[in-house]
């Protein structure tokens, strides 16, 4: 795919060049991807497809105006060209109507970005012969998918940038006959049955743990392991305008009090974006190329995602962000707990795999609230006894991951995004589990 896509990418790009009237400026975005979708009920194929789709974002500059439009792609090179020209007339209209944008800043430098990822991807008949093997018995649902998805960007400035990753996801659940579940994920880059058919049998051995008798818990602090699906929802909070440059500057940032030094987290966190070998792109939206970003360091506050309308708007040194200013590639640096250690140092308390509908409950506070679901469990003296029914937590950052956080795991779960709202996402975690000495259960 990838040749094909960026030697048409080339072509548009080269087509806006010949037809850029004098004091025009413009960007050229480009997604595409060759999808192969296949969802299950019963651990059987329910439905296959594939998906093949590529669009472009053309955006045009003039006199400290913008406007943009989404063309949606055929393939076709001739209709794709009329279609791009018939954008850039309608752009043209369009300018002259709108008022001088304030915070306009383009880069102008002639930068080149080119990556290919082009790890072979598993044989469909080798995904399902595993999971009838290791699965065939039990009512698994879900969905996997794979193939390469393509981002480019270009200008009249002569930047150029284009991204190719080839990745696999299977995000599925067990039932047991009572109703609950058990959810499980397999993604990444590299196809390996061994790290496939040990996560499928884990899922199997907790699916059996939740045949046992339910523990009901009363409202309260619990000691509690977050495994690195749970730590994903957390840290998907924190992406919500967090570490972002527009919310810190205006209060809106649930981080507001760590930016600003008057609160801090454990030593054992650092976060940062780690663009470099993940699956994103190493430019954003707006045309800049994306460098990796040191966010927090062991509990403190150090740098901030600034896209380029913020630098003009805030006077900061833009960093390569997005647009919505969100990591795209969050990692979170390991700790020293081993993966064989985790219920022995719990002890007694709540081994939480999942955690669900997150929200902030007190967003100057950090204070995030949800609901435990998809195998937590009650563990007494290292052992697992049973299922924990499904009860809501409310808690601080500052707890959790501060005066709270006793260590995180040595090893760190790759956890790519499921989102095909619209397009594959590139977006991922990297991301390990957290022993906590008390989580506060409300209802």
């Amino acid at each position: 795919m990838s040749a094909t896509a960026q030697q048409s990418f080339e072509q548009l790009v080269s087509a806006l060049h010949d037809a850029r009237q004098a004091e025009e400026q413009f960007t050229l975005g480009y997604s595409a991807e060759q999808s192969q979708f296949v969802r299950f009920n019963h651990a059987k194929v329910r439905q296959a497809g594939e998906v093949s789709q590529a669009s472009a974002q053309l955006r045009l500059i003039r006199d400290g105006r913008q406007a943009e439009q989404l063309v949606t792609l055929s393939g076709d090179a001739g209709l794709d060209h009329q279609r791009l020209r018939e954008a850039l007339e309608q752009l043209r209209q369009t300018l002259p109507l709108l008022a001088v944008d304030p915070y306009l800043r383009l880069d102008e430098n002639p930068w080149r970005s080119n990556s290919l990822q082009q790890q072979a991807l598993p044989e469909l008949s080798e995904v399902l012969e595993l999971l009838d093997r290791e699965a065939g018995d039990l009512d698994l649902v879900g969905i996997y998918a794979a193939g390469p998805v393509c981002r480019g960007f270009a200008s009249s400035y002569g930047a150029f940038g284009w991204h190719q990753a080839n990745s696999f996801n299977f995000d599925w659940s067990l039932f047991h006959s009572n109703g609950q579940a058990v959810k499980a994920n397999y993604a990444g880059q590299l196809w390996n049955a061994t790290d496939f058919t040990a996560r499928l049998r884990q899922a199997r051995e907790q699916l059996g743990f939740l045949g046992r008798p339910a523990v009901t818990l009363k409202p309260g602090s619990y000691r509690a392991y977050l495994a690195p699906a749970a730590m994903d929802e957390i840290a998907g909070m924190l992406c919500w305008g967090g570490f972002s440059a527009q919310a810190l500057a205006t209060g809106n940032s649930a981080l507001q009090r760590l930016y600003s030094g008057d609160a801090r987290l454990s030593s054992l966190v650092s976060f940062a974006e780690q663009v470099s070998g993940s699956l994103s792109p190493a430019f954003s939206d707006e045309g800049s190329p994306r460098l990796d970003v040191p966010l927090i360091q062991h509990g403190q506050a150090v740098d901030r995602l600034v896209s380029a309308r913020s630098a003009v708007e805030f006077e900061l040194l833009a960093n390569g962000a997005d647009s919505h200013e969100s990591p795209c590639a969050l990692s979170l640096a390991p700790g020293t707990l081993a993966p064989e250690e985790i219920l022995q140092r719990l002890g007694t308390g709540l081994y939480i795999s999942n955690l669900w509908y997150l929200n902030y409950s007190d967003l100057p506070a950090a204070r995030m609230t949800g609901l435990t679901r998809f195998a937590t469990f009650w563990v007494e003296d290292g052992e697992i006894k049973g299922p924990v029914s499904t009860m809501r937590f409310d808690d601080s950052l500052y707890s959790l991951l501060g005066s709270q956080l006793e260590d995180l795991t040595r090893e760190r779960e790759m956890i790519l995004s499921t989102s095909t709202y619209g397009q594959r996402s590139t977006g991922s975690s990297h991301l390990p589990g957290a022993l906590v000495k008390g989580l506060t259960l409300t209802l």
